[in-house]
């Protein structure tokens, strides 16, 4: 019996997140001979979903209508999550054991290093304060100084932390490191634990927010952290907003003390009425820093093609998230 896999669009993402029909047969057309071991069905917006619910051995989606799944979905063995961020999972002790839960981190670290780039090259030109003077007409020049010799601060060190640290030492930057283990990495000239940022974020001229959004993390930098930071230095969020105080950093955004950019938020989309869109020295992305419509879903696909793959041979997946750690 052909292993079945069962593909569940959610439209409301848009294109970018879509594995259609077409997207999932160039996929597999990438990965020679699968196609004879493998069942592939696509759906959008739970209609059928339990038709193929009861036969899926394993389910590619951004989310699932999670009630009676052990009854509804007796083979099922494998999720994998569209996206890096598993949060809207949560709890996910509430997943039967038997299934394994996976994600797509890693899958957008060149662009997401690149949009990282661009944010620290934008505070270290005073950009979100020249466009907060442009805002009410008024010329003021801000005049920096070239990035070699300043320093970032990467909290979280993973698959994007680790790109990043790589493009900041080209550039002359210093790099230190936040990891919940503090083992050193390749590019980050010093790594420390959770514990310990309150005593680096007086050094850093940039702070980069890369890690998972957990219950450790949780509000990880409020006001007492964001006091730390040095006067003039800059915060990007491409994590989640749950790490961040962000009524913390607005006090402190519209004194001039800190710049800002920031691609999460919650809710999503922001509120027309939030008092972020007019805070000064703050530049807004709409969550939309590291996803791109010819790349994302595509390189997704192959992602879970492998784990297919692998599942089929017997072997360890990729990108297995822990159920303790929450990532």
């Amino acid at each position: 019996m052909k292993f079945h896999l069962h593909v569940e669009n959610t439209s409301a993402l848009g294109p970018v997140f879509e594995a259609s029909p077409a997207r999932v047969a160039a996929a597999l057309d990438r990965v020679p001979g699968l196609a004879e071991s493998l069942r592939v069905t696509i759906g959008y917006d739970y209609d059928n979903l339990d038709k193929h619910l009861a036969t899926a051995d394993a389910v590619f989606c951004w989310d699932l209508p999670r009630d009676r799944l052990e009854e509804r979905a007796p083979h099922l063995r494998w999720i994998h999550v569209h996206g890096a961020g598993i949060n809207h999972w949560m709890p996910l002790e509430a997943l039967p054991r038997r299934i394994t839960l996976t994600n797509s981190r890693g899958v957008h670290g060149e662009r997401a290093t690149e949009y990282v780039m661009m944010a620290v090259l934008a505070l270290n030109n005073r950009l979100p304060e020249m466009v907060t003077h442009q805002r009410s007409g008024r010329w003021q020049q801000c005049f920096s100084t070239t990035l070699a010799g300043k320093t970032l601060l990467i909290i979280g060190v993973g698959h994007i932390g680790s790109a990043v640290a790589r493009w900041a030492k080209g550039v002359g930057l210093h790099v230190i490191g936040i990891r919940r283990s503090g083992k050193p990495r390749r590019w980050v000239d010093e790594m420390y634990q959770t514990g310990e940022l309150v005593f680096v974020l007086p050094r850093a001229n940039f702070v980069l927010i890369s890690a998972p959004h957990t219950r450790e993390t949780d509000q990880l930098i409020g006001a007492r952290e964001l006091d730390k930071m040095k006067s003039g230095a800059g915060l990007i969020n491409y994590s989640r907003a749950g790490l961040v105080d962000y009524e913390a950093l607005r006090a402190r955004l519209d004194t001039g003390r800190l710049s800002a950019v920031l691609d999460v938020f919650s809710p999503e989309p922001l509120p027309t009425e939030s008092p972020l869109w007019q805070t000064k020295n703050l530049l807004i992305t709409p969550h939309c820093s590291s996803d791109d419509q010819a790349y994302y879903t595509p390189r997704t696909l192959d992602l879970v093609f492998d784990n297919v793959q692998r599942f089929i041979e017997g072997k360890p997946l990729r990108n297995c998230v822990s159920r303790r750690l929450q990532y």
